[in-house]
């Protein structure tokens, strides 16, 4: 494993971490057993990040996290996040009451004294405007109920927006083959002011692996189904934003990042660890299988200068267009 320092934070932290909305809900079926084994593949390999949420499974992936971790807290470091258990657009979500109440509950499930990293959890733009929730979380952080925060983010604005606190130690966004843009004025903005960014839908929802057909369907309790046009929230968190049959054509059409690569999926991640400002990767996992190939991305060839101005040319000519969302 390779480690990487988040930001300019104390948190040296594996390149390859892992998300963990799937093994808490919303992915189709989960299995509790298999997430734990994956688990405990990952921490036996080297990982040491973890990034979960309050509302993943209600609260289940990070009570998986406390099984997973236990012994091991002062080794493994977890992220969460929080507000969408509440009304994101209403001010109280973010008051200091309501803040303390969602940590409180998510430090007795992950079963610490102490959170790593507590992230706003994709708010509205206004909230950031506002700026009070940055001062709640002061107060948190200067408590000791929390080493570092950030937020995780939709759009490149927002971004910047948040940076704009000097205490945002972290960001976490949407980035991939298929979603390049934050590569051109975030991520130099976040490597100047001493930000992490933490790379979430780095598969774009499995678009990535190349082993959808347009055929393929969905469970009905899995956001790719139920979110397919951004029915429930952002659009951008399903398939990046693309609809999902025209991200089959053009998975299919970068199918040779493979090459001298394994899979598609180790290609998709190496990509992305080739560019500086990433602090770490976060792909989601449901099993042990799908830990160990994610896990290879780390071992596999760089791409050349050449491939990597193809990739930006196939994004620019491509797919940018067929985006969907504010990002």
């Amino acid at each position: 494993m390779n480690y990487r320092r988040l930001g300019n934070t104390d948190l040296k932290i594996s390149e390859v971490s892992f998300g963990t909305w799937a093994i808490g809900g919303s992915w189709g079926k989960t299995n509790d057993k298999d997430a734990l084994a994956g688990l405990e593949h990952a921490i036996d390999h080297g990982v040491n990040f973890f990034d979960t949420a309050d509302v993943y499974g209600d609260g289940h992936s990070e009570e998986l996290l406390a099984k997973a971790t236990k012994g091991k807290e002062d080794d493994i470091y977890l992220a969460s996040k929080f507000c969408r258990a509440g009304d994101i657009h209403d001010p109280n979500t973010y008051s200091e009451e309501s803040v303390r109440e969602y940590l409180e509950s998510t430090l007795r499930r992950l079963n610490r004294e102490r959170l790593d990293l507590y992230q706003i959890h994709c708010p509205p733009i206004e909230i950031l405007k506002d700026g009070k929730v940055f001062e709640v979380l002061d107060k948190m952080q200067a408590e000791g109920k929390i080493r570092y925060y950030g937020v995780s983010v939709e759009t490149v604005e927002e971004g910047l927006l948040s940076m704009e606190n000097e205490n945002v130690r972290a960001l976490q966004v949407i980035f991939n083959l298929f979603r390049q843009k934050p590569e051109a004025e975030l991520f130099p903005a976040a490597i100047d002011r001493g930000v992490g960014i933490l790379a979430r839908v780095p598969l774009a929802s499995g678009l990535l692996t190349g082993k959808f057909a347009k055929t393929h369907t969905f469970e009905d309790d899995d956001h790719r189904k139920f979110n397919s046009d951004g029915q429930q929230f952002n659009v951008g968190e399903t398939f990046g934003g693309l609809p999902f049959e025209k991200g089959v054509e053009l998975s299919n059409e970068v199918s040779w990042i493979a090459e001298g690569r394994g899979k598609m999926s180790q290609g998709a991640l190496k990509w992305i660890l080739q560019h500086d400002a990433i602090s770490s990767v976060i792909p989601g996992f449901r099993n042990v299988k799908q830990i160990k190939d994610n896990l290879k991305a780390i071992e596999v060839k760089k791409f050349s200068q050449k491939e990597l101005n193809c990739l930006k040319a196939f994004y620019d000519e491509e797919v940018h267009d067929h985006i969907r969302g504010a990002y």
